[in-house]
């Protein structure tokens, strides 16, 4: 419960900032009538959106296992991932439609000094929330949190990028800096959502986790591997911030079930030290005296 409370706050910190910067270049791009501010208003509305599910994804995904859901909920957050993915998909469209237009239109800016400032301040306040959010995100595991700091982290490099461009259209007196600004805006959100959505589908999918992550568990496991005679069959996959450990070890065919149930207790409490969020399923096999030992198979 107390993991899932940090979660929800930073996540409601996310909320919080991207309903006030989502303010802010509204105001400042109809003042202005800048496409580029416009569609960083586009970009942040739909960050706020994206917050939002982040938000009501913690919440769900930190429900323990019921008899309907045995395995936990950790998939919303999975699930939350592809849909803010696909909501930066539609934003980016939506920036691409607009940007195109006034390519062929360009509009003169108006309040350039003031665009600058908030473009440069929301550069400044994602900069900051977007890190608090990495930083939760790896220390409690969470996708959903995740895919909230790369929203707000690409908010950065895009905000940033409209004040130059803005700096420059002041300077050379070009408007259509502004479009082509938009333009450039919205290729570094299709990126994102692209990322987004390729993570949070690999984990719907049971993709294994990664060889670092696999390398390390075969570590926890030859540790103690004076206790059996091998191990095979490892498999693993993600749901949520849980990780799923599943694999084989082989004991001696007269080995009592109490002496198996410490066996397989110590490996547990190995796996519970080394990784967070993990949930290990052990299967015994016997193994008879003429046979070779399969430690190390995989």
């Amino acid at each position: 419960m107390k993991s899932w409370d940090r979660r929800a706050r930073v996540a409601l910190l996310s909320i919080i900032s991207n309903t006030t910067l989502v303010i802010l270049k509204v105001i400042t791009g109809i003042l202005s009538g800048s496409v580029s501010i416009i569609s960083e208003a586009i970009h942040s509305g739909m960050d706020l959106v994206a917050s939002l599910i982040s938000f009501f994804s913690v919440r769900q995904s930190a429900k323990p296992a019921d008899r309907e859901h045995p395995y936990g909920h950790g998939k919303i957050e999975n699930i939350s991932g592809i849909a803010e993915g696909l909501l930066i998909f539609i934003a980016a469209g939506m920036i691409l439609k607009e940007a195109i237009k006034k390519i062929y239109a360009p509009v003169e800016i108006e309040q350039t000094t003031l665009a600058i400032a908030v473009m440069l301040g929301a550069s400044l306040i994602n900069l900051l929330v977007s890190r608090k959010l990495y930083k939760v995100a790896r220390e409690e595991d969470s996708m959903a949190l995740e895919a909230d700091a790369l929203h707000l982290k690409t908010d950065v490099y895009t905000s940033f990028g409209v004040a130059v461009g803005l700096v420059l259209i002041k300077l050379t007196g070009m408007h259509i800096l502004d479009p082509i600004v938009a333009i450039l805006v919205a290729l570094l959100i299709i990126k994102e959502a692209w990322e987004l959505c390729k993570n949070a589908l690999d984990y719907l999918l049971d993709t294994k986790l990664t060889d670092v992550e696999e390398a390390a568990i075969v570590k926890v496991i030859e540790k103690h591997s004076d206790k059996f005679h091998g191990f095979h069959k490892l498999k693993t996959r993600k749901s949520g911030n849980m990780k799923h450990i599943d694999f084989h070890i082989t004991v001696d065919q007269y080995v009592t079930v109490i002496e198996i149930h410490e066996i397989i207790g110590c490996l547990k409490k190995a796996m519970w030290e080394e990784f967070r969020n993990t949930r290990v399923n052990i299967h015994v096999d016997p193994v008879c005296e003429e046979e070779t030992p399969d430690n190390g198979k995989i």
